[in-house]
């Protein structure tokens, strides 16, 4: 019956019955045929909601439609408040008075004095309807007042003589004098709400139910209750806007209302006069809210989507399973990981050799993926870039790509947006792909806010929690460290901006940069030459022509390869060593340190990054490397082993400590840094770098900007 009402076809109802063992077929439309509903209550779409409710249904659960341009936040959902299957009916108040009494009131409540009011009594006949004419509108709320209170209850002495059987009309917002459209409108304090579709005892339930904050609530003397609603708009935009919301919440909740109420210069039915035979009566003034804001506020609010409070007495025996890992010992599906660490960390092709590690079920830095299907959406790369890297990073994992159709990319360089418009368009493209994990790359492409703004900061990760939980999967991203020297700090305290990045996800792994000691960067060297002749050794059938300590030591390699190779092979050899050692050069050494929620602290992992691979060190020469806990200027020093004693040296000292200061604290791509960005990445006040800037003579200071003379658009002489 529902579905007739709503206009849907039997077809739905009857492939749904299919279902059932009872179905015979053609039963479905001979009874549909016979369904012709209630006049006074009939059966809605309602019904099929509170009965779906009823049989754990979760309208805000996952699946639910998003549009593809649809913000997240409370004004998309919530709307929902009052069920009209259940609502019981309440009987109207009485009218506030005589009719002079309640159009007193009614001009009290809705007008300042100095208003002018318009108002209609005349009227034209068409087709048997009496139509209003264009009225009055050149007396104050005040003076209509003073004269309702000496016109010894003759309403016509006032506002003119009306039909009885067309009743008259009032305009519930104030006017200019000049006419009666909506530009002549001064203040746009009201909008009217009005139905007539369901009787006027369920109008006024639902009036009630809503807690709309109604300034007057008339009788219309038919079939309708007007409730003119307090809006309080600053402006006709802000109305527009504002009475699109109150509609939309009354459609959400069984009021099918005429859209055309919606203008601001609309007329709506005046208290106290009679129409065919009813009186138009004021029931109430000042229902429900005190004003738009709070009842906006209370409306979002009552039907938050939050779940219900349980007691753990309930669930002690049953406790819900948890979530199984999707990274062993770090990370649980359906939570949250961020990656954080500085520049050329190589945390890009961390987060791509994750993507593959999950799609193949292969270990990520030692640690067991599940298998399963993931999206990797590329915010940075341009797409031939993107997939060309993920191909190099396969082949350098040499990991067997069966199972690429795992992994789903999704390239937004140029096109990204910030987070919170993103998420509603990322959860819908997901929605039916089954994702294990959802992989953002990098997030300062889509932060909305200033990262530095805890509130803002949390709403901005509110966005992970939403997808996380209406696709069921993990969210993975990465993020950058602040500027300066890392090592002495904690390894959640790293990441740039508010804390609330450390604390929001489940996981955060870190990563930072161990210095390498010419006799580490030796002796890897050493290792990939000697590897590198036992592999040509192998290949050209001479390995057991040599022992294993002669393949220790490059010198006794090269020389076996030398003596055992021939001339081209070995000439071969020689320049697969040349390019090697060029490799070995460029390769950094990195620790990972874990902050996890799920999982016990695991011990901090030492990897080397070997473009375009990470890979754990399991030779042990990193264990003993520590992190980089001053400015590279002060280190520096500290390894020549020199004291800056005279004047000259103190002034060169301070010289390259500036050049060095501003390089590193400038923007990516930018001419420009500040005072407060040196300063920090020195550790001396702003008063000192404004002064070693000056003794430089090399930069100028605009403010807190500093940038080097003869760059940019501040050429100085």
């Amino acid at each position: 019956m529902a579905l007739k009402t709503e206009g849907f076809g039997c077809e739905i109802w009857d492939d749904w019955s299919r279902q059932d063992s009872r179905y015979h077929p053609g039963e479905c439309g001979k009874k549909w045929r016979s369904f012709q509903g209630k006049t006074g209550a009939p059966v809605t779409g309602a019904s099929i909601l509170a009965l779906a409710k009823e049989h754990g249904w979760n309208p805000g659960g996952r699946g639910a439609e998003i549009g593809w341009d649809d913000e997240i936040s409370a004004e998309r959902d919530g709307l929902a408040i009052v069920d009209c299957s259940w609502l019981e009916e309440r009987e109207l108040p009485s009218p506030m008075g005589t009719p002079v009494q309640q159009l007193t009131t009614y001009l009290e409540t809705l007008f300042d004095s100095s208003d002018l009011v318009g108002y209609v009594t005349g009227t034209w006949e068409k087709d048997g309807r009496y139509l209003p004419q264009k009225g009055s509108y050149d007396r104050t709320a005040g003076q209509l007042i003073e004269e309702l209170s000496i016109c010894d209850g003759d309403i016509g002495q006032v506002f003119g003589d009306y039909t009885p059987a067309a009743g008259a009309w009032i305009r519930f917002n104030p006017l200019d004098g000049r006419g009666v459209g909506n530009d002549n409108v001064t203040g746009y304090n009201f909008a009217l709400v009005e139905s007539d579709e369901m009787p006027v005892e369920e109008q006024y339930a639902v009036y009630q139910a809503l807690e709309l904050p109604i300034a007057a609530l008339v009788h219309s003397g038919g079939k309708s209750l007007h409730a003119i609603v307090r809006v309080d708009a600053a402006s006709y935009a802000e109305y527009q806007k504002r009475v699109d919301y109150l509609y939309t919440v009354c459609q959400k909740n069984g009021l099918k209302l005429d859209r055309q109420n919606r203008n601001p210069s609309r007329l709506s039915r005046m208290p106290g006069v009679l129409r065919n035979g009813q009186e138009q009566s004021l029931l109430a003034v000042h229902m429900g809210k005190g004003g738009w804001d709070e009842w906006k506020e209370w409306v979002e609010a009552v039907n938050d989507d939050l779940p219900d409070t349980e007691s753990l007495s309930t669930i002690w025996d049953d406790l819900p399973p948890l979530a199984p890992p999707l990274i062993a010992g770090v990370l649980r599906q359906g939570h949250k990981l961020l990656l954080a660490g500085p520049s050329k960390a190589g945390k890009s092709f961390s987060l791509i050799e994750l993507a593959i590690c999950i799609a193949e079920g292969r270990r990520w830095m030692g640690f067991q993926c599940a298998p399963g299907r993931v999206l990797y959406v590329n915010l940075e790369l341009d797409r031939a870039s993107c997939f060309h890297r993920f191909r190099d990073v396969y082949q350098a994992m040499r990991a067997a790509p069966q199972h690429l159709h795992n992994i789903d990319i999704w390239n937004l360089r140029g096109r990204s947006v910030p987070m919170d418009k993103l998420a509603p368009k990322l959860i819908r493209r997901a929605a039916k792909q089954s994702y294990l994990a959802v992989i953002i790359d990098p997030i300062y492409k889509v932060i909305t806010g200033d990262e530095n703004s805890a509130d803002q900061m949390a709403a901005f990760c509110n966005q992970f929690d939403k997808v996380c939980t209406e696709l069921g999967c993990a969210v993975i991203y990465c993020h950058h460290h602040s500027k300066g020297a890392q090592g002495g700090k904690r390894s959640m305290d790293r990441a740039s901006g508010s804390g609330v990045f450390a604390r929001d996800p489940d996981a955060l792994l870190d990563m930072i940069e161990l210095e390498l000691t010419e006799d580490i960067r030796r002796q890897r060297k050493n290792n990939a030459v000697c590897a590198l002749c036992g592999a040509y050794l192998e290949q050209y059938g001479q390995s057991d022509q040599v022992g294993q300590d002669e393949l220790c030591s490059r010198k006794q390699a090269l020389d076996a390869c030398m003596d055992l190779l021939s001339t081209r092979a070995y000439n071969a050899l020689l320049d697969e060593v040349k390019r090697v050692e060029l490799a070995e050069d460029a390769v950094t050494g990195w620790r990972i340190e874990g902050t996890l929620r799920e999982f016990p602290r695991f011990p901090a992992l030492n990897v080397w990054f070997t473009y375009p691979i990470h890979q754990l060190d399991t030779s042990g020469m990193l264990g003993d490397v520590q992190p980089d806990t001053d400015t590279p200027w002060k280190r520096n020093l500290a390894k020549s082993g020199k004291r800056a004693g005279t004047q000259k040296d103190r002034r060169l000292e301070r010289r390259n400590a500036i050049e060095e200061a501003f390089h590193y604290s400038l923007p990516e791509n930018g001419e420009e840094t500040s005072v407060s960005l040196i300063a920090e990445y020195m550790g001396v006040s702003e008063k000192t770098v404004r002064n070693h800037l000056k003794e430089h003579g090399g930069f100028y200071v605009e403010g807190s900007a500093v940038g080097r003379k003869g760059q940019g658009k501040k050429e100085e002489e």
